[in-house]
């Protein structure tokens, strides 16, 4: 079979298994078990060998597969990375978002770009590489909620320093147009809970409003958000230049005669060095500790604010010598390098020594969006990349 004929087949693989992954609705939080035993089925009939790290709960599953070279002599292998859940859905699709659509050679449905097509793109190329003869193994990555502040990688993250997998190229195969991106910012998520004490809202002095003093501390917060701007790196390459902060929502009390006793604060940073999130944090429990809860406590022993860490993704660093950066470059001839203003799981892989990209197919501006689609073109794009994978490290 010719390489072209080869690549077609390939290509109409992609849409079956992309087809079949959109199927599972693997939205972040829930069970994504069957998604995975379906990777792992495909993935295992061909050799490969795999183990799985869960959340507290073994309903939400990680899945990370080898397909073993036989001459790899230690050298870095290369790990294809993809999460596995996708973000909610609203009734306002005019296809079914759980079952794949093709219309104008684009393919819509829930997960479609971000990011099941590179996971279909990978798992369609995988019998290549269990039949080539490469210099070194090729691990699949395969996380759970990656959208609700990477709450799967970590975990599969300190697994693979376990085994001692701390080296190699690692491509993330989220929705770039295929183009390279080497860089974004950090994104840590809190919710800051405060409890008072309710009384009739005619006597506030003998109550203890939980409103008023999440008041204050997004007050507190708001005045970092400007000492943000003034530590902006010289030479940032993000726009804006300096570490965002903002607030997400705020809830609390029932009636407006009422002293609310409980009330909650949502915030994030999104921090362009990992200092401005270790400031931040500090300088809020410093005022926490400080000034609000003592006073709440005079009045209330019981008094609590707490803060809940949803996530604290890390920040993915430029590196200008990335061998992942390289990797990508020499296949596609393409040198360009872009940072992007959105969250991965790139930082995590960097952190421990494993050289890392972004690169996938499918457009972010159409993630998370109703009737999501990536063009069928993408999947051939990312396909060819893997193709010259195959071709960099063959030993034939």
């Amino acid at each position: 079979m010719s390489t072209e004929n080869n690549l077609e087949s390939l290509y109409e693989n992609s849409i079956k298994i992309l087809s079949n992954l959109i199927a599972f609705k693997t939205i972040s939080g829930e069970d994504n078990s069957s998604l995975i035993d379906y990777c792992d089925k495909i993935l295992k009939e061909l050799g490969a060998e795999s183990f799985r790290t869960y959340d507290y709960e073994k309903k939400r599953v990680n899945l990370f597969a080898t397909i073993k070279s036989k001459k790899s002599n230690g050298k870095s292998p290369i790990i294809l990375s993809g999460h596995t859940d996708v973000v909610p859905v609203s009734k306002s699709w005019s296809t079914d978002p759980f079952k794949a659509t093709i219309k104008n050679d684009k393919l819509y449905g829930r997960g479609s770009c971000d990011m099941k097509g590179f996971i279909a793109c990978t798992l369609a190329y995988a019998p290549i590489y269990s039949k080539s003869n490469l210099d070194r193994d090729i691990h699949f990555s395969f996380t759970f909620d990656e959208e609700t502040a990477c709450q799967g990688a970590p975990i599969l993250i300190a697994e693979l320093k376990k085994r001692g997998i701390k080296k190699g190229i690692c491509i993330v195969g989220e929705p770039t147009n295929m183009k390279i991106i080497d860089g974004h910012k950090g994104c840590y998520e809190y919710t800051t809970h405060f409890e008072g004490l309710a009384g009739h809202g005619s006597a506030p002095d003998k109550g203890v409003n939980a409103v008023e003093y999440a008041v204050r501390f997004i007050d507190k917060l708001l005045k970092l958000r400007k000492i943000l701007k003034e530590r902006a790196p010289k030479n940032s390459v993000f726009n804006p230049p300096y570490t965002t902060l903002q607030i997400g929502g705020i809830s609390g009390g029932i009636a407006r005669n009422v002293i609310a006793d409980r009330c909650r604060v949502d915030w994030e940073l999104r921090p362009v060095v990992k200092e401005d999130g270790i400031f931040v944090n500090s300088e809020v429990d410093k005022f926490v500790s400080e000034d609000l809860l003592p006073e709440m406590k005079k009045t209330y022993p019981k008094s609590s604010i707490k803060k809940e860490i949803i996530g604290e993704i890390i920040g993915f660093d430029r590196d200008e010598k990335s061998e992942a950066c390289e990797l990508i470059s020499n296949i596609t001839g393409d040198n360009s390098r872009e940072v992007v203003s959105f969250g991965t799981e790139a930082g995590l892989f960097q952190e421990i020594g494993i050289s890392t990209v972004v690169c996938g197919p499918g457009s972010i501006e159409q993630a998370h969006k109703v009737d999501e689609f990536i063009k069928l073109d993408e999947l051939k794009k990312c396909l060819n990349l893997l193709e010259g994978i195959k071709k960099q490290f063959s030993l034939d």
